[in-house]
């Protein structure tokens, strides 16, 4: 039986498990106590000051770090605490770039609206000396800027525990205390795999995606260029959150309504391009384990994830696919089979992703990932940066009609659409691989054992004669204990799906920022990956091979997965990182 502790809080009864923090008993009586470098799950340091509390012997505690006991009477409104709060973030503005309008996180900063829920109207009454730093922007995909770090360390704890990169952390002492990598290198020259999960975790514009929207306005502007864009599934289970529709809401036909007003030729869809994927990964995972292969196969979708692999796990670089991600086998599509149906030089296309993630702004630069001298996508945009020129140009998002996306290569099944969610992939490879394996039609395509949000998940699969072991990882902390436990012996699978993201792309370093406090009231990686899901079951067709166009595409251009065309546009190679630029 659970041990429960009884307390009170602001003169409210409140009974929890024992263990419980007063801040979370406080969230379960309807009292917001606020924080900044709290983040549930990943950060409780209790370091900046903001969510004391008086409880009694503990005066001036804070509540991510106090446990409850029983008869502890807990005061989070009193005057002393409330000042003592505005001190805290006084002092904390005193080093503090106070630019708000030209950050990045402006309206949506946690530290700024800490200052009007607290009612601090004096920026500068601690007025001194502030630390100046030079901005870092030498890494394709984040851009760091210390002038508004406040030293909460959430973008360490996700860089260390979430991800286990570890290529941040605190240096220096007192008033010289910053957040830096080793040696005071660029991210640029350390190994960090891009994700941007630290971008997700920081609560102000210290950290921020590298700007692609310029790139892309100007290439919309260039009429001599058939600039073609495509979305990947994750993208439409956010983006409505900018605009003040509800976490979890899939808003697919607003997206592409809202790409062709912005001035795109042709609006295609990445989803079409998961389901190519495969295609070309199924029949790349039956190949080994029919020839003696090397097992498991490990997919290849996620860029945080393969750099991770390149730079931490090289010995497992055999074992990964070697297919391009959908996006990028999408742009080679476009400049290839679509260029040649519609008698346009490849050279006067551009192709532009839009991706909830911030890694895929570095993935669009390998040289691996191109063809005939031209890269297969030329920029990428976040989900953020999308919903920032969607404002720009106008257009009221909420109310656009929905529309479908252009046609060839627009078109997607279900096992498209969840390949947003940790687990899809594996599902929707697991869905194709069966029937083509059997021949037999699935009497139930969900796979619900490689669905969910727990850090690993396991299954073994009956495809015909043969007991297949799966297993899913999300976020590289996770990818990082399955790869050991198979080094050390301990597990043995067929085949492993890894997303470099914690929750996969519905929680990528480039979706909307979740605050700390959204956080504690809802799980947003269920609730986008929900939305992913709920649109797979509406759909007419389920399976990645009774994707009609797709079809058409092997029958009019490819012949066959797997076929030498298709490695030639479709498949790349890896190789291994060093850790430091020397």
């Amino acid at each position: 039986m659970e041990n429960l502790v009884k307390l009170t809080i602001d003169g409210v009864s409140v009974e929890v498990p024992a263990g419980t923090t007063v801040l979370e008993a406080a969230k379960k009586a309807g009292i917001n106590i606020p924080t900044l470098c709290y983040l549930k799950d990943i950060n409780q340091i209790g370091a900046c000051r903001m969510c004391i509390v008086d409880a009694g012997a503990r005066a001036f505690g804070a509540a991510c770090v106090l446990p409850v006991s029983n008869g502890m009477n807990v005061k989070t409104n009193t005057p002393k605490i409330r000042e003592a709060r505005r001190v805290n973030l006084e002092l904390l503005l005193s080093n503090h770039d106070k630019k708000c309008l030209d950050c990045a996180r402006n309206q949506k900063c946690e530290l700024q609206q800490m200052c009007q829920d607290l009612g601090v109207d004096d920026v500068d009454k601690y007025k001194g000396k502030m630390n100046e730093y030079d901005i870092d922007d030498l890494s394709p995909s984040i851009v760091r800027n210390n002038n508004k770090c406040i030293l909460c360390r959430r973008c360490v704890a996700a860089c260390n525990k979430t991800q286990a990169v570890g290529v941040i952390g605190p240096m220096g002492r007192g008033f010289k205390t910053k957040i830096a990598s080793a040696w005071e290198q660029p991210l640029n020259d350390v190994a960090c795999i891009n994700c941007g999960q630290c971008i997700a975790a920081c609560p102000t514009g210290a950290l921020y995606e590298k700007d692609s929207t310029k790139a892309v306005w100007n290439l919309l502007s260039d009429e001599t260029k058939h600039v073609v864009v495509q979305p990947a599934p994750a993208v439409r289970a956010a983006l409505g959150e900018e605009f003040g529709i509800p976490m979890g809401t899939s808003v697919t036909g607003k997206l592409a309504a809202a790409l062709r007003r912005l001035g795109f030729e042709k609006v295609f869809d990445t989803d079409w391009a998961a389901d190519l994927t495969i295609m070309e990964e199924g029949t790349e995972f039956i190949g080994r384990l029919k020839n003696g292969g090397t097992l498991p196969l490990i997919t290849s979708c996620s860029p945080g994830w393969i750099k991770f692999c390149e730079t931490y796990y090289p010995d497992f670089i055999p074992n990964l696919s070697s297919c391009k991600s959908p996006h990028e086998m999408e742009g080679a599509m476009i400049k290839s089979y679509w260029a040649e149906k519609e008698g346009i030089d490849p050279k006067d296309i551009r192709v532009v992703s839009v991706m909830p993630c911030t890694a895929k702004k570095f993935e669009a630069r390998r040289p691996e990932l191109s063809h005939n001298g031209m890269q297969d996508v030329d920029e990428v945009i976040t989900t953020r940066e999308l919903a920032k020129m969607i404002k720009e140009a106008g257009i009221d998002f909420a109310n656009l009609p929905d529309e479908d996306f252009d046609p060839m290569l627009g078109e997607s099944t279900g096992a498209g659409v969840i390949f947003g969610a940790t687990g899809g992939v594996m599902e929707a490879a697991l869905r194709t691989v069966y029937e083509v394996v059997t021949g037999k039609t699935l009497d139930k395509v969900d796979f619900e054992a490689v669905r969910g949000t727990e850090g690993i998940k396991e299954a073994t699969i009956k495809v015909g004669d043969l007991d297949v072991n799966v297993a899913v990882a999300h976020g590289t902390a996770n990818a990082a204990k399955l790869l050991d436990s198979i080094r050390s012996g301990e597990k043995t699978y067929h085949f492993i799906e890894v997303m470099g993201c914690p929750g996969g792309c519905v929680t990528g370093g480039g979706q909307p920022i979740v605050s700390a406090q959204k956080r504690m009231e809802c799980d947003p990686k269920a609730l986008r990956a929900a939305a992913l899901y709920n649109e797979d079951a509406g759909k007419p067709q389920r399976k990645s091979h009774e994707n009609a166009s797709v079809m058409a595409l092997y029958k009019d251009y490819l012949g066959e997965p797997n076929s030498h065309l298709a490695h030639e546009l479709l498949h790349t190679h890896y190789a291994a990182r060093p850790k430091y630029k020397k």
